[in-house]
């Protein structure tokens, strides 16, 4: 049922919307539209139903779509959104997470409130309605090609909320006309320009790009404080961190992980049996990192500038009396900032996947038991967790190759370029779940290492992420299942990265 706005997180529309505000979109939120926005809404509106009844040729009004634009469309405007939308829905694959759509629907809603679409304030309404419950559409994974907009992901959301099709309340899936009843929604009724503003956006692209990017974030801050117990841990010397050698780098990004290291690692106590020089998986994670940390920043002014603007068309400027035909449904933006985003994020993995084996290895790990076991031959450690992180860096690569330039015509040549950033954006977001899984892989084999070398970090810093990581995650012994406590692992280092950056 709706829920009292004071018992949810407020978004005031049009103010900036970022990722951390797309995660608040799984659950329950409140978007907040001013007077001053419901009047530009209402305004634009009227522009549109104006314009239409003088005669004036309007993309996807008075026109049928994509390469029929040179045909009329449908005379009743109610019979032309119908059509929109009954065409569209042939996406087919897995459901979407319903976390990915409601932040999909939160950022179209975005890009409606601007006023520049021509939608009518009922679909403004039935979209912040429907965010305040545990309402969700369900919508199948492939279709778009991000080109012309997310067009077939987002019919499917828009007719689920009609009440077509299927949606989520809560966890159950269900007709979606049965799921809005549960959820005290109304069905959304479409009237002239509403339906192809709907979907004439590339707002699922920018939410699952937001959404990897949010999770990455953290998880370039979880690199460094894995990167620092490591180092405690094995007891290595950090003349790799000397901030004069990463002043003379140059790269300010790599001086800023320097110091968030020499920070974690303060009152470090070093063996001084480990030999001059580590291990590029140790010695180089400035630079790596820093790279990353680089390559993120750029990730997040692209998709920051794309939740916000106005991805559609035509867009309407009744000020000027204009109707803009154009292509600002183009993703190529966030397509490309999402490749980057999957190339960083699987060089991460690639230096997690090193670390740990550097753990597991007697030869290189301060003289801990191989695979971390306490007993070996009778116990095997993290022997089973390394196994299924080589798999996971394995994945990861395999579908690292970039979507941004895998351009195909079609459309009968109507998108005779395409950027598929949509698919750009989600393998970014599988890329994000995948370095979660194993940075919690890397601390699992870290919390063992205490276990069975006897001893613990040296740096308090170092020390108090460690005691959060033992307090979920027992010694390993005997063997058990790993495979939560590699998801509690990784809980409690996204927990603590959330804490740091907010």
């Amino acid at each position: 049922m709706l829920s009292d706005t004071a018992d949810l997180v407020v978004l005031r529309v049009p103010g900036p919307l970022g990722p951390p505000d797309l995660e608040r979109a799984a659950r329950p939120i409140a978007v907040v539209a001013d007077d001053e926005t419901r009047r530009r809404i209402e305004v634009c509106h009227r522009f549109v139903l104006d314009s239409h009844a003088a005669s004036q040729a309007i993309y996807g009004v008075t026109t049928g779509f994509g390469p029929l634009v040179g045909f009329p469309g449908r005379s009743g405007l109610a019979d032309q959104a119908e059509n929109t939308l009954n065409h569209l829905t042939a996406g087919h694959g897995p459901d979407l997470p319903t976390a990915v759509v409601r932040a999909t629907l939160l950022v179209r809603l975005w890009s409606l409130a601007r006023g520049h679409s021509g939608v009518s304030l009922s679909v403004i309404d039935a979209l912040t309605a429907m965010l305040r419950t545990g309402f969700a559409p369900v919508v199948p994974r492939l279709g778009s090609v991000g080109a012309s907009g997310d067009l077939i992901p987002l019919a499917h959301a828009a007719q689920a909320l009609r009440g077509n099709g299927y949606a989520y309340f809560g966890a159950s899936r269900m007709p979606a006309g049965d799921a809005l009843r549960r959820a005290g929604l109304q069905p959304l009724r479409l009237d002239g320009r509403d339906a192809l503003a709907l979907v004439n956006g590339t707002s699922l692209t920018a939410a699952a790009a937001g959404l990897a990017l949010a999770s990455i974030r953290r998880s370039h801050l979880t690199a460094q404080v894995l990167s620092a117990l490591l180092a405690d841990i094995l007891g290595c010397t950090l003349a790799y961190l000397s901030e004069n050698l990463l002043t003379a780098f140059g790269h300010e990004h790599a001086a800023a992980v320097g110091r968030e290291m020499r920070g974690l690692l303060a009152g470090a106590e070093p063996t001084g049996a480990r030999g001059l020089q580590e291990p590029y998986s140790l010695r180089c994670g400035p630079q790596l990192l820093g790279a990353a940390g680089s390559a993120l920043d750029y990730v997040a002014s692209v998709i920051e500038v794309d939740l916000n603007g106005i991805s559609d068309n035509p867009v309407f400027f009744p000020e000027q009396n204009e109707i803009a035909h154009g292509g600002n449904f183009f993703g190529q933006p966030v397509a490309f900032a999402a490749d980057l985003l999957t190339n960083t994020t699987v060089q991460m993995g690639n230096l997690a996947e090193r670390q740990l084996d550097l753990m597991v290895d007697p030869h290189r790990n301060s003289g801990l038991p191989p695979v971390l076991a306490t007993i070996p031959g009778e116990q095997h450690g993290v022997q089973g967790v390394q196994l299924a992180a080589t798999a996971t860096v394995a994945d990861m690569r395999r579908n690292a190759t970039p979507a941004a330039m895998q351009s195909l015509p079609t459309n009968l040549h109507n998108q005779d370029i395409v950027p598929f950033g949509t698919q750009a954006a989600l393998n970014a977001l599988d890329q994000s779940r995948s370095l979660r899984w194993l940075h919690g892989a890397l601390a699992v084999a870290l919390r063992q290492a205490v276990h069975v070398g006897d001893r613990r970090p040296t740096a308090p810093a170092c020390s108090a992420v460690m005691d959060r990581l033992i307090a979920e995650v027992p010694p390993i012994d005997p063997d058990r299942p790993l495979d939560l406590d590699v998801q509690h692992a990784a809980d409690v280092l996204d927990d603590y990265a959330r804490e740091r950056i907010n």
